[in-house]
């Protein structure tokens, strides 16, 4: 299999709206040694069908949901919750949407694949295998969801 090809593929993607402004401005303020992820996020968001909550499918990837997923490079399966910067912690497994993986994963569906460069610019490509809903009381408190 051509690895180059696989570097470029990026599955449509959909974000919740509730979501959508805050995260755009996040990618949008943090310089620094976080530059990268940030374009990447803003890339990521740009090309996002923003949809209402109540519209966004269960099994696609937001602010707070339980992801399964697996590393197609090391065969390594993993889960998460997706964050925001301020509550992750990756010894609870909760992923800032503002890291590679995290950034990657958001707006992917169940068996959808991305490819995306990770900060020490070797490529990757993550499956997502599965997606849930964290705890509730983890979604409010993680992602300040109503």
């Amino acid at each position: 299999m051509n690895r180059d090809g696989i570097s470029e593929m990026r599955p449509p993607i959909a974000v919740d709206a509730n979501h959508f402004a805050r995260l755009f401005a996040l990618s949008s303020l943090t310089s620094g040694p976080m530059t990268e992820v940030c374009e990447y996020l803003r890339e990521e968001l740009d090309r996002a069908h923003v949809l209402p909550a109540e519209k966004l499918r269960p099994d696609i990837v937001s602010l707070g949901s339980q992801v399964e997923f697996r590393d197609e490079q090391t065969g390594k399966s993993q889960e998460v919750i997706l964050v925001y910067p301020l509550h992750a912690d990756i010894a609870r497994r909760r992923v800032s949407v503002l890291t590679p993986v995290g950034a990657a994963l958001l707006g992917l569906s169940v068996n959808q694949t991305i490819s995306f460069r990770a900060r020490t610019g070797e490529r990757r490509e993550l499956k997502v295998l599965k997606v849930g809903r964290a705890d509730q009381s983890d979604v409010v408190r993680e992602t300040g969801a109503r």
